[in-house]
């Protein structure tokens, strides 16, 4: 009997966790290895931290769906893979899980490497659960006086952490914290002078100030020294430098990217061993490097289940097409936004409830409901 592994629940996976049957009807076996029972939608993962929504709102009950389809859910890291041996190792355990073929959605992290000492009261946005953690720090912090918090980054990430740590405190903080956002040498350096604009002007109007005297070279204790040797104090950070993909591959000895990031060709297939399919964060798609961001995911569905398929039956295998460019939407936090697409760019209420609509029917789409009108996404 062969069998299927997924390292990962998340976006590039939905379509697959969804058509599970599809594959166990067949008589093969399938194995989800996470190392939560939920996977949290990344693009509402600011928004949980500014109050908008609650885990609830934003999570996918992965172990319930894929055991109530069949499947074997097991609770863990994924810590290296032996492509030879076909063979899954687990960080919490000595089981080592067989695999025919197998699929990585093993996401991405936020490097902590500028990050010494003691690590109390910093914090990331992946995983996304650490950012509930935050939020009910800052706001346990506040109910004693008022603090300082820094967000360290100048991209989307930086901005949507710093707007929404604004709006939880506004509306549920006892003190008003000091934010600072620590952006480099320019915000939103990536994003047409338009998009830069105005998030600037939405940030600057909630009074977070921003500094750009430089990239940040170390935070220690609590104490943060920019490039220029400047430093500053905070008591609670956030970096959100950029993400990585997981390191699973290159400590596996898979062809990786100059990102670290599983190779894969235009089938999603490991440039390395035919048998390892990827998508989202984790993979470097090689015809044509990919932003880290959900929307590439998304559209690598279809292709990536069609293509897990055809690999245990031995047909032949579909290309995927990044397609054009896509809808940006940035929640600065007071229900307020920036969208952008082509040249077309505002920012505002609207922007916002455009973001929210979209999330909301993402999450509906994929809501898993068994015969009972069970939604699974709930606990």
């Amino acid at each position: 009997m062969k069998s299927l592994v997924l390292i990962g629940g998340g976006h590039a996976h939905m379509i697959t966790l969804s058509k599970l049957e599809s594959f166990i009807s067949k008589g093969y076996q399938v194995t989800v290895i996470q190392p939560s029972d939920y996977h949290y939608y990344s693009g509402m993962g600011p928004g949980m931290l500014g109050g908008t929504y609650a885990p609830d709102d934003i999570r996918f009950a992965t172990k319930t769906l894929v055991e109530s389809k069949g499947g074997r859910f097991v609770k863990a890291h994924a810590s290296r893979i032996d492509p030879e041996q076909q063979m899954v190792y687990l960080e919490e355990s000595d089981e080592k899980i067989k695999y025919d073929v197998l699929s990585c959605n093993a996401g991405s992290y936020v490097p902590k490497n500028i990050v010494t000492g003691r690590g109390n009261n910093v914090f990331t946005a992946k995983p996304i659960e650490e950012l509930n953690r935050a939020k009910e720090t800052i706001l346990e912090k506040l109910n004693e006086g008022p603090i300082s918090i820094a967000v360290i980054g100048g991209g989307p990430a930086a901005a949507e952490i710093a707007g929404n740590i604004h709006q939880l405190c506004k509306q549920k903080a006892l003190h008003q914290p000091h934010i600072q956002l620590f952006s480099g040498h320019g915000l939103m350096s990536k994003g047409s002078a338009r998009v830069q604009k105005l998030v600037r002007k939405l940030l600057v109007r909630k009074g977070i100030e921003i500094i750009e005297k430089g990239y940040v070279k170390k935070v220690a204790d609590g104490t943060i020294t920019v490039e220029n040797d400047i430093t500053y104090r905070a008591d609670i950070i956030f970096p959100a430098i950029g993400v990585k993909p997981s390191e699973i591959f290159s400590k596996s000895g898979l062809d990786v990217g100059p990102d670290g990031g599983l190779k894969v060709n235009s089938f999603l297939q490991s440039t390395s061993h035919v048998n390892i399919f990827g998508g989202g964060d984790c993979i470097y798609y090689a015809d044509q490097p990919l932003d880290k961001v959900g929307v590439y995911a998304v559209r690598q569905n279809l292709v990536l289940y069609h293509n897990l398929m055809a690999a245990l039956e031995e047909k032949r295998l579909e290309k995927f097409s990044p397609g054009g460019d896509y809808l940006l939407i940035y929640n600065l936090g007071d229900g307020e936004g920036v969208l952008s697409k082509w040249s077309f760019t505002f920012s505002g209420k609207l922007a916002f409830i455009i973001k929210d609509y979209i999330d909301r029917k993402f999450i509906k789409l994929h809501a898993y409901v068994d015969d009972s009108g069970y939604f699974f996404k709930k606990d």
